[in-house]
């Protein structure tokens, strides 16, 4: 019986020799270079958040964009780098892992199958909250529908449009995206006139009440530039088309035309010039007394 313990022992003590002398190494490598390289990505993805976020100059709904796209990058990294590792620590112990590997790509494509729309949808919401392609507030359309943004995450997008009707669009459906409240927008309006009226005074008049629209203090800052009278923009039978347009703060177009229609009719009323209406033609007999 001692002859075997003896055996037994020796060879533990040779085994635990080998594994100081070659395994340990290997595997203390393994783990310090797990932990550099998952240091050295919590660093720089603190410091890409801490950049963005100056970029945002503190808004806080951008803020949380990119506190989220920053999260699902390190924890992403981390998911990596920590499962490469336990694969080489397996291997340092002589764990045959091609059976683990088999299994997780089997089930990885049964996964694969059975959520590629959720799969799609998150893909689809890093890279717009990634890329900024529009943020809470914008006034969007996309998927068919058109509405003011009022929430952002990595599975979908909820816009309310002017009928106060909610749409909550999955980002995977989200294939081109026309933001109209990016940098600035434009006002456009189209003032119809008789043809009859002079064009000259018509040009005038419009002009005007462009540039007093502009020098108005309450309406200024809406305002990017003067609003433009390039001017007749159509003539058809008995009208006149006369186009406006006024670059404004994302969002503003609305109350800036607004105000701009209110004063060229009041202008264009003032100055008795007149505006297009249909004429109306009675075809019939005439009702007797």
């Amino acid at each position: 019986m001692e002859p075997k313990i003896h055996s037994l022992w020796q060879d533990w003590h040779e085994d635990l020799i080998r594994f100081a002398r070659f395994d340990a190494p290997k595997l203390a490598a393994i783990i310090l270079l797990a932990f550099i390289l998952i240091r050295s990505l919590r660093i720089l993805t603190k410091k890409m958040a801490d950049m963005s976020r100056n970029k945002a100059n503190g808004a806080s709904i951008r803020t949380q964009q990119i506190r989220t796209v920053v999260g699902v990058a390190r924890s992403t990294g981390i998911f990596v780098i920590v499962l490469v590792a336990t694969m080489q620590v397996l291997q340092v112990f002589n764990i045959n892992i091609a059976p683990l590997l088999a299994s997780a790509g089997i089930a990885g494509l049964a996964i694969g199958f059975g959520a590629q729309a959720v799969v799609k949808d998150l893909i689809n919401g890093f890279f717009i909250l990634a890329e900024n392609q529009f943020e809470v507030g914008d006034t969007i359309k996309t998927a068919g529908v058109q509405g003011t943004v009022e929430e952002v995450t990595m599975r979908r997008t909820i816009l309310r449009d002017g009928d106060g009707t909610v749409h909550i669009v999955p980002n995977s459906s989200i294939i081109v995206v026309s933001n109209m409240t990016r940098d600035w927008s434009q006002a456009t309006l189209h003032v119809s006139v008789d043809y009859s009226a002079n064009t000259d005074r018509v040009l005038e008049v419009l002009r005007e009440t462009a540039e007093e629209l502009y020098n108005d203090w309450e309406f200024h800052d809406d305002m990017v530039s003067a609003p433009e009278v390039p001017g007749i923009e159509r003539v058809t039978g008995h009208e006149v088309d006369y186009l406006i347009t006024a670059k404004v703060r994302p969002g503003r177009q609305y109350r800036v035309a607004r105000e701009l229609r209110r004063r060229i009719k009041a202008c264009l009323d003032k100055n008795q010039i007149k505006a297009y209406g249909p004429t109306q033609v009675y075809i019939g007999q005439m009702p007797t007394n």
